[in-house]
């Protein structure tokens, strides 16, 4: 391959390849010049285009194919353009000669077929630069066009299309001819033609003004004319031609009228035509009257449809403001077409036609109109519906019977009420919470308006007004209880009209059955007024006969859906009712009420299905079965009208019973069987019902044989009515009532149950399927024989029916078997089902074929033997083999696939060679296009299925792929698209092995080729499927994936008008964004560019502004609808956010705030007028808040078509919320403004989040305060955020204060509306969430700015003080259970905070008055520092009723955290907050709310001493169990989804509670309470990481080992005895019961999971690397500090005995920790955890147990290895100074147990010389101050073999100072510490030793001292010294007189510069001795101080 890419044709690489591989090799040689010759050099291409004409011009006479002429055609153009023009004239002479050739065999037409394309591509590239010579080319064509074939015929039209795109009104005098010559085309044979002729006339009429002027009409009934017929492609082109045609002819274009005077049409003109399309179809309006009068034929469905789409094209093309100017006329017109008699001649018509219409109005509508526009269009619709009511209620009323007429009218009317309310729901449920101001609005009257239609005859009226109000409650839930009291008070008022009960019933029944959507519910009360209502009626039924019907399917509606929704225990009401052998005709449809009501319960109260329940189910059942058999007689007798009723009760039996298990009705599985397959089978039905389920029992991927992918286009609603089974599509309300309380199945807007002969049809088969696994062999043998049997006798269309509905069960059963693993059984009944199924391979109808291959696949699979599918394969095989005929083929070659399918690769390997050589036969059959996609669509099932065992076969099958794709015409698409599904299939065998560079590359690049052919092909799905396949190509290769061809391909699909297309683009995008996305966004707008640049008129219509590919992404969420679609474009959006928001910042930042600025009017900035009443000073302050946002910004610039809708902008918000996470995440600077300022100084392109914080509060504000709820709540969830994150910014330019503090006013305003009386629940909640934020951040100090929010929160607790009788109550009352919790639990966040602060500035000293010299500072200061107890002060007035409120809480949690099976305890009338009905959704909300209650009111009881009116002290006890339980049961078992903030606010409640004296004793009395305790925080440590979690579990348990320890004590100060304590006499610790033990435990735990190298087996493992000590991070280190010093504790809450069983562990463990944390620090601080060691040592050494008389040898020992194993301890960073402070520390505290023992006394002395040795001054500084303290010990024992072995070691260090004198601070100091040591040493002597210690240290210090003529010029230290050893000897001197005398008495020359030095000092002046007196402090300074002392 790689040799194609040269600028010539390699022709010598050509010649060496073979014939196979040519056409390959020149379609990427010209692949390769597509490319290059746009980028190259002009003059290197004009130098060889001579020679390039040639090869070009040679290939177009070497046959090409569709593909290679399409690109040869399109560089031949590129070439002329760019390079000389000269030959151009000569080229197209040429083509037009190969174009007028006679030669007519098939093998010259591909030469033919790409000299036109050339011809079109030049003219389309070059236009008018061509010239006159345009009039012969194009007569030369149209001559052409009117011989060729269909192939030619499609691509002259193309070319014509190009001709005239370039040439635009240069070529008018050739338009005529060309309109002449292709409109006879429209109705050709070939769809392909068809499509062709229509895009080249809609390029015709861009110029050619006859055709939307004189020649209109003509034009659209031609086009009516081409819909009929017609397959998809053509209803989408023809659709746009005639749409785009009319909307030209009303508002034509401007250079067009300027040219020739026109006349406009106008808009009822226009309408008028349309509308006859719609109405008579393509018969046109000069066909004989005759057939007119008669009311001829219906419209053929195509065109209805395909008008249909026209109708949304013209609208679209006219655009979204002339629709909303002309809304009330295309209205009308719209519904006239529905009330028109022609559009509903049956009613299966009139569904048809109703949906059109909802599809026009959904389209236009839905998609065009903003919000605002929306709105306004929904009072349109309002007013059309009220008047229809009115000309009915006239109708209805007119007793005398006057308006004859009025009857056809008001079944007209039904239709028209069904359209245009299904448009006002769906509206105002896309609308949500924003439609408030259309339902608010009393002149528009919406909801009067609708419920005046449930009064309406029609009962399709009726249930459409149901839903439509189902659709408000959605919306808006708070209409919900109203509505439902509404229709409750009507329907009483009422009872005695039929409409009135059928009407209000079916709108309670759809309310409630919107309640699931609503997640605040209704209040408990209104189910059971429902429940009563129905109950109430079913009594009633039989008092009057003219009503029993209507009473009694309502009641039976009304209780169905209580079963459906479980809202009360059922009152088991179906009593049985016996079979009566002639029952009443009144009764049938009563029981189907019934029975539905049965199975609505069965369907959702699964979990009270209990045995008992089925039992008294099956009564009624049998019962009707048992009817069901006598239904015929009756009929007889009855007559035909009782037929529905009767197949409604078996609808409903069918359902029930295949939700219950089959082992329950086991007993009546003949008469059932019987049933059900004669209901399938069409026994007693004379129409030719077929069952709706075949295609999803098939396989999805069959679709494409099936022509099933019309499921996935935008105009699926409409196209489903083509769909070849009976009635598809035709689903409306009516035709089950009960669907209007169902779930609406995922992916449809309104539910449309099938009419009832279909859904009768569809159960009967759903339940066979259940049913037939359970059946006895002998029996299935019966069935599957007579339904042979009974295809045999029907005949013609009814053998389709009953074959169609046969297959669909024997599927349905093969699925229940493969479900139930059980078999197919024995051989009689395998040759049965095998006949069967072989006998409909070779059906005419291509679905049965596909049924009857699933079948076999199926069948392979439930038998599962090797021999029996060798069989099966052998057969096809045969018949392959010699058959010839189209059917058998496709047939025999779909059922290997199948088999492969189902039986995977391993079973079926065998048969693989023989599938793959025969299948690709077939594949290559040019003759029929229909064996060719079978086949090739076989082979990609086999492909998947076989995986690695295909890799043999890859490179056959792909060449053969490539072959086909560049021979097989395009218009053949389903050939392309099972050749995209082979391709799909075999990248993914290859899979990672694409990556590879050796062979594999050719099998890359073929894959490449295929994907490059498809993505040029016209048709969208085959284009989809390219995508595809190079999505997958870059997940297993992403280097070989040329990303800058890609992306713009991606983008400009993104605005295709096919659904699929659409999907795959986003899909492969959301991809690329994962790995990508900075590329991704690079390419997107490098095509934006292009485009801008691009001179030529094919600038590619996208709108990529400089908001990029985001903006085009967050505009496409506006406009579609598809789910997948839509989370595929978040996804994406989310991938580029995470990987590109924090560099590309403000951009992002820029498109958030965009889509959330755009609020329509009726959003904007919300003037809140609830408070206005409220005293002045509040007003005031409104109007601050509220004026902040009044002007959002809005710019003039082009704005998109359509403001963002709220969905939109919800997930704005959301996004922001993440950008701020991620900014965090990425860098701290984005939070501090002083940084970002600087950053922003020094780099231009720096972008930090905390510049934009006025942005981010502004979009929070503008999203907290619309009117959509959702967006509300995610605005507060943003405004939280920014809150927490920016709440500790300071603001650099006035000190202390913060960043924030200049918001609070649109804080405020952001919050007050949340909590106005008619604000849901959910956004209180929500708020007042953010308001503890808020006041708990600390961000407003000043009390009064406080007020404002904290107000806010006191009224919300007024409300909760309420009570549970609260007046109105709209939502249920869990919801009213999430506000009150909500508010307790900001209260109990506030208070937390509050002590916090309070604590803190009590533990704070008082301030110091400063100076004066910066006062004025100070004062700005002073004012806004918070009083101590300034937030204290605002929760202190509500705590007596917040304390109160927080315990019941507390209570109820308690309660409901209990296990099932105490259930009984509960309270029955629910707790404080709940009732006992709402109990499981208020479990999760007090779930999320409990913890901080807890903490606070931990913190209330500890700080009132527990609760001033708790006095009792069984009152405080049960308190105190209360929390203690609580927190024990959380901490048990915390769900892995529970935040750490829980766990924390737990244990600091703990914490807090036991710093209480009473819970203290509590857990001191109990021990094992305090033992499970421990054990849970154990488990808890194991389970939750955060150190945070963990330093808290170490206070908790610190606080429990401190309350055990008190305990102690007491007992001791009543019992004296010795034992006392853990561990008694014989000082054994029982695990589980023992506190220390427990404790040990835990703390083993923390030391071992920091310091690993403690746990011994780590030491001993042979993988061991010995670890050197290091730094543990800070809070490791806390932890372990904290660990160590509970560990020292422990010893003293045991008994002696005890005590020694723990201490050698717990000194391993303390010595331990000291050796591995003793590591040097930079500044000589000593680390946490070495103090804390340190300090245990010390603790233990000291206590009382050393003194103890019967364990003094074990104690003993225990020191002394102790101090053994610290001495024994040497590293080389190892810190010096702690060890020796250790060991010193053993020596000062245990003296008595360590005298004289030799070896310790030996290592201790060696590491004290060694650190006086030690070349670190600070080491030696130390050093000589321990010595201190030991030589100084009070037992001279212990301290006089110190003295003597290092007191001369000493001297000498001291005396060699003289030499060397110290240069540092620090040398000073080590040198000072030294000398004070010896003093001590001469203090400590006797007397008569006295003048020998002198000796020692009077020189010494004088051989410090300078003489006068150095001193001067001496460093600062050298002074120092000199300074210390003079003040030194002149303090000596006095103290021991004569022994000093005599010293110096003995060295003159001492005498001599002691006194020089002291004359020196005298003759300074005062000031000198000023400063001399200040000097030594300052030279002293450097003592640092351990911060604890250990001595």
């Amino acid at each position: 391959m790689e040799l194609a890419h040269s600028l010539l044709l390699n022709e010598d690489a050509l010649a060496q390849i073979t014939e196979a591989k040519r056409p390959v090799f020149i379609f990427e040689w010209l692949r390769f010049l597509d490319k290059v010759l746009v980028a190259a050099n002009k003059v290197d291409v004009k130098e060889k285009q001579k020679k390039l004409v040639e090869q070009l011009t040679g290939l177009i006479s070497s046959a090409p194919g569709p593909p290679t002429r399409k690109l040869l055609a399109k560089n031949l153009a590129t070439l002329y353009s760019i390079g000389d023009t000269f030959t151009v004239f000569q080229t197209l002479d040429k083509c037009n000669d190969i174009i007028k050739s006679k030669d007519d065999t098939p093998a010259y037409l591909p030469t033919k077929l790409a000299a036109v394309a050339c011809v079109g591509a030049f003219y389309e590239k070059m236009g008018r630069m061509l010239g006159s010579s345009f009039p012969d080319t194009i007569n030369n064509l149209l001559k052409a066009l009117k011989s060729a074939e269909s192939q030619g015929r499609g691509e002259i039209l193309l070319s014509l299309q190009k001709v005239l795109s370039g040439l635009g009104g240069a070529a008018a005098s050739c338009h005529r001819d060309i309109y002449k010559n292709a409109r006879s085309l429209l109705t050709d044979r070939s769809m392909a033609v068809r499509c062709a002729v229509a895009k080249c006339l809609l390029e015709l009429q861009n110029e050619a003004v006859f055709m939307w002027t004189t020649e209109l009409e003509n034009v659209a009934t031609l086009c009516f004319k081409a819909l009929e017929g017609s397959n998809y492609g053509v209803r989408v082109a023809v659709a746009k031609l005639l749409g785009t045609v009319m909307a030209t002819a009303l508002m034509p274009k401007q250079a067009a009228v300027m040219r020739q005077n026109v006349k406009r049409a106008t808009l009822e003109e226009v309408l008028e035509l349309m509308a006859t399309g719609f109405l008579r179809g393509g018969s046109g309006f000069l066909k004989s009257g005759g057939e007119m009068l008669k009311g001829g034929g219906s419209v053929s469905r195509e065109v209805r449809v395909g008008v249909t789409q026209a109708y949304v094209v013209f609208v679209t093309t006219l655009g979204g403001q002339w629709l909303e100017r002309n809304f009330a006329t295309f209205l009308s017109h719209v519904l006239d077409l529905v009330s028109h008699p022609r559009a509903t001649q049956t009613h299966v018509e009139a569904v048809y036609s109703r949906r059109c219409v909802s599809f026009m109005l959904r389209a236009t509508l839905g998609g065009l109109l903003g919000e605002k526009a929306q709105i306004a269009a929904g009072k349109e619709i309002c007013q059309a519906i009220s008047k229809q009511m009115r000309a009915v209620e006239a109708v209805v009323n007119d007793i005398s019977g006057e308006n004859k007429a009025g009857a056809g009218d008001v079944s007209a009317s039904q239709h028209v009420m069904v359209c245009a309310l299904k448009e006002l729901g769906s509206l105002v449920q896309s609308l949500s919470a924003t439609a408030s101001p259309l339902i608010q609005e009393p002149s528009v009257g919406l909801l009067e308006t609708v419920t005046s239609v449930l009064l309406h005859p029609s009962m399709a009226a009726r249930l459409a007004a149901a839903w439509c109000l189902r659709c408000v409650a959605v919306a808006l839930p708070y209409q919900l209880t109203p509505l439902l009291d509404r229709c409750a008070e009507r329907i009483n008022n009422l009872k005695s009209s039929p409409e009135a009960v059928s009407g209000y019933s079916f709108a309670m029944a759809a309310l409630l059955g919107g309640v699931h959507q609503c997640p605040l519910g209704i209040p408990h009360t209104k189910g059971k007024l429902v429940v009563s209502i129905a109950e109430d009626l079913l009594r009633t039924a039989a008092q009057n006969s003219r009503l029993s019907l209507q009473r009694t399917q309502a009641g039976w509606l009304l209780l169905g859906f209580f079963r459906n929704r479980l809202f009360l225990p059922p009152p088991l009401s179906w009593k049985p009712k016996k079979p009566e052998e002639t029952p009443s005709p009144g009764r049938s449809p009563w029981r189907a009420e019934l029975e539905h009501s049965m199975r609505s319960f069965v369907a959702h109260c699964p979990e009270l299905l209990t045995e008992d329940v089925i039992r008294r189910l099956m009564t009624p059942i049998e019962c009707a079965m048992t009817m069901m058999s006598h239904v015929p007689a009756i009929i007889k007798v009855h007559g035909a009208h009782l037929k529905a009723s009767a197949a409604m009760v078996r609808l409903r039996l069918y359902d029930i019973l295949a939700l219950l298990p089959p082992k329950t009705y086991e007993g009546s599985f003949n008469a059932l069987l019987r049933e059900l397959v004669a209901e399938f089978t069409l026994t007693d039905n004379s129409a030719n019902t077929t069952t709706s389920l075949l295609r999803s029992l098939c396989h999805y991927d069959d679709s494409v044989l099936m022509g099933s992918w019309l499921q996935e286009t935008d105009h699926k609603s409409i196209e489903d009515q083509l769909q070849p089974n009976s009635a598809s599509g035709s689903g409306a309300l009516e035709h089950d009532p009960s669907s209007i309380y169902l779930r609406v199945p995922v992916g449809e807007a309104i539910p449309g149950p099938l009419p009832l002969g279909v859904s009768v049809i569809d159960a009967s088969v759903a339940l066979f399927g259940v049913v037939f696994p359970h059946v006895s062999f002998k029996h299935r043998l019966q069935m599957l024989d007579h339904f042979a049997e009974c295809i045999k006798q029907a005949k013609g269309v009814r053998q389709q029916a009953v074959q169609l509905n046969i297959f669909t069960a024997v599927l349905s059963a093969l699925k229940g078997l493969a479900e139930n693993k059980s078999t197919l059984g024995p051989e009689e009944v395998r040759k049965s089902a095998l006949a069967l199924v072989m006998g409909a391979l070779d059906n005419p109808n291509p679905i049965l074929r596909c049924a009857a291959g699933e079948a076999l696949g199926r069948m392979a699979q439930v038998v599962g033997e090797a021999t029996f599918i060798a069989r099966m394969a052998q057969t096809s095989f045969d018949k392959l083999k010699s058959a010839r005929d189209v059917v058998s083929r496709t047939g025999h070659s779909l059922a290997l696939g199948c088999l492969h399918r189902y039986v995977g690769g391993i079973g079926s390997g065998q048969h693989l060679k023989t599938s793959v050589s025969i299948l690709l036969a077939l594949a290559q059959d040019g003759s029929s296009h229909e064996v060719q996609t079978w086949a090739l669509h076989s082979l990609a099932l086999i492909v998947d299925s076989s995986g690695p065992m295909y890799r043999g076969y890859v490179e056959p099958t792909l060449s053969l792929v490539l072959t086909l794709l560049l021979t097989v015409p395009p218009s053949h698409t389903e050939v392309h698209q099972c050749l995209g599904r082979c391709l799909g299939a075999l990248i993914t065998t290859v899979g990672p092995e694409l990556q590879g560079n050796s062979t594999i590359s050719t099998i890359r690049s073929s894959c490449l080729v295929g994907c490059a052919i498809m993505q040029d092909h016209s048709d969208s799905l085959v284009q989809a499927a390219a995508i595809s396949c190079l999505q997958q190509l870059h997940m297993f290769a992403p280097r070989h994936v040329n990303l800058s061809s890609l992306v713009p391909c991606l983008c400009v699909h993104l605005c295709s008008s096919h659904l699929l297309l659409r999907r795959a683009a986003v899909a492969c995008l959301r991809q690329l964004a994962q790995r990508e996305a900075a590329e991704v966004c690079e390419y997107a707008m490098s095509l934006a560019k292009r485009a801008g640049d691009s001179k030529d008129s094919t600038a590619i219509n996208l709108n990529i502004t400089e908001t990029g590919l985001e903006g085009v992404l967050f505009g496409m969420l506006d406009r579609e609808t598809d789910r997948k679609l839509c989370s595929d474009i978040h996804d994406t959006l989310g991938h580029m956010l995470s990987s590109l928001a924090v560099e590309k910042l403000s951009h992002w930042l820029k498109l958030c705030k965009d889509v959330l600025a755009a609020t329509t009017d009726v959003g904007g900035a919300v003037v809140f007028e609830v408070q206005k009443d409220e005293e002045d000073s509040e007003k005031k302050d409104e109007m601050d808040d509220d004026t902040m946002f009044t002007g959002l910004g809005e710019d003039d610039k082009s704005k998109p078509s359509v403001a963002p809708r709220w969905v939109t902008r919800v997930f704005a918000a959301d996004c922001l919320c993440r950008i701020i996470l991620l900014c965090e995440n990425a860098d701290k600077t984005h939070f501090d403004l002083a940084a970002a300022r600087s950053a922003q100084a020094k780099n231009v392109k720096g972008d930090l989040l905390v510049l934009h914080l006025s942005d981010l509060i502004r979009m929070a504000f503008m999203a907290a305060t619309d009117h959509s709820n959702q967006l509300r709540m995610a605005g507060l969830q943003a405004l939280e955020d920014i809150i927490k994150k920016f709440a500790s910014v300071p603001e650099p330019e006035f000190p202390g204060h913060v960043i924030l503090e200049q918001y609070q006013a649109n804080v405020g305003a952001a919050l007050r509306p949340a909590f106005s009386p008619d604000t849901p629940s959910d956004i209180t909640a929500k708020a007042c969430q953010v308001c503890s934020t808020w006041i708990g951040s600390g961000v407003v100090s000043d009390l009064n700015d406080l007020r404002r929010v904290h107000n806010l929160l006191v009224s919300s607790l007024d409300k909760v003080q309420a009570g549970k009788g609260s007046s109105s109550q709209l939502y249920s009352e869990s919801a009213t259970t999430m506000e009150k919790l909500a508010v307790l639990k900001a209260w109990a966040e506030v208070y937390v905070v509050a002590m916090k602060i309070k604590k803190e500035a009590e533990s704070k000293p008082a301030k110091p008055v400063r100076s004066g010299d910066d006062d004025e500072d100070e004062e700005d200061l002073g004012t806004d520092v918070l009083p101590p107890d300034s937030l204290i002060t605002l929760v202190q007035p509500e705590l007596p009723s917040l304390s109160r409120l927080w315990l019941a809480m507390l209570r109820d949690y308690a309660l409901l955290t209990l296990p099932a099976e105490f259930s009984s305890q509960l309270p029955p009338d629910g707790g404080a907050f709940y009732t006992p009905e709402t109990i499981d959704t208020a479990r999760l909300h007090y779930r999320s709310s409990w913890a901080p209650v807890l903490h606070a009111v931990a913190l209330w009881l500890n700080s009132t001493g527990f609760g001033a009116g708790v006095g009792q002290e069984e009152t405080k006890s049960i308190f105190v169990f209360c929390l203690l339980g609580v927190s024990i049961e959380f901490l048990c078992f915390p769900r892995p989804e529970e935040p750490i903030e829980h766990v924390m606010s737990c244990l600091r409640a703990l914490c807090t509670l036991l710093e209480t004296p009473c819970a203290k004793t509590h857990i001191a009395d109990d021990q094992l309470l305090a033992v499970e305790l421990l054990n849970v925080l154990h488990r808890l440590l194991l389970t939750r990481d955060p150190p945070a979690v963990q330093l808290q579990v170490t206070a908790v348990v610190q606080e429990t080992i401190r309350a055990a320890h008190d305990h102690l004590q007491r007992q001791k100060t009543k019992d004296s005895q010795a034992s006392l304590g853990e561990g008694g006499d014989t000082g054994e610790l029982v695990p589980g019961k023992s506190l220390v033990f427990a404790a040990m435990e835990l703390l083993v735990f923390i030391l071992v999971r920091h310091l690993p190298q403690l746990n011994t087996r780590v030491k001993e493992s042979p993988s061991h690397v010995p670890l050197r000590p290091q730094r543990l991070p800070e809070k490791s280190a806390r932890l372990v500090a904290n660990a160590v010093s509970i560990l020292a504790e422990l010893p003293s809450l045991c008994s002696p005995a005890g005590s020694m069983t723990i201490l050698p562990t717990v000194l391993f463990l303390v010595t331990g920790v000291l050796k591995e944390t003793a590591v040097k620090t930079p500044d000589n601080s000593v680390p946490v955890p070495v103090a804390a060691a340190l300090q245990s040592i010390k603790t233990i050494f000291t206590s009382p147990i050393a003194r103890m008389e019967s364990v003094q040898t074990q104690w003993t020992s225990l020191v002394r290895s102790s101090l053994a194993s610290v001495l024994e301890y040497s590293q080389p960073d190892m810190d010096e100074v702690s060890m020796l402070t250790a060991i010193t520390l053993f020596l000062l505290s245990a003296s008595s147990e360590l005298v004289g023992v030799t070896v310790l006394q030996k290592g201790c002395m060696d590491h004290f010389r060694n650190a006086l040795n030690s070349s670190d001054p600070w080491v030696q500084a130390r050093c000589y101050q321990l010595l201190l303290s030991v030589f100084q010990h009070s037992s001279r024992a212990l301290s006089t073999p110190y003295i003597h072995a290092l007191a001369p070691l000493m001297v000498e260090k001291l005396k060699a100072v003289e030499r060397s004198r110290p240069g540092t601070a620090a040398e000073l100091q080590a040198v000072q510490e030294g000398i004070r040591v010896l003093e001590n040493l001469v203090g400590m002597g006797e007397d008569q030793n006295r003048v020998q210690l002198l000796a020692l240290l009077v020189p010494t210090l004088v051989s410090y001292l300078l003489d006068e003529n150095s001193i001067s010029s001496a460093p600062q230290v050298s002074k120092g010294l000199h300074e210390f050893a003079l003040q030194n000897l002149m303090r000596i001197g006095p103290l021991y007189p004569a022994a000093f005398k005599i010293v110096i008495g003995a060295a003159p020359e001492l005498k001599t510069r002691l006194e020089s030095a002291i004359r020196a000092n005298q003759a300074s002046s005062k000031a000198k001795a000023a400063a001399r007196q200040a000097q030594p402090a300052v030279q002293a300074a450097p003592t640092i101080k351990l911060k604890t002392s250990f001595f």
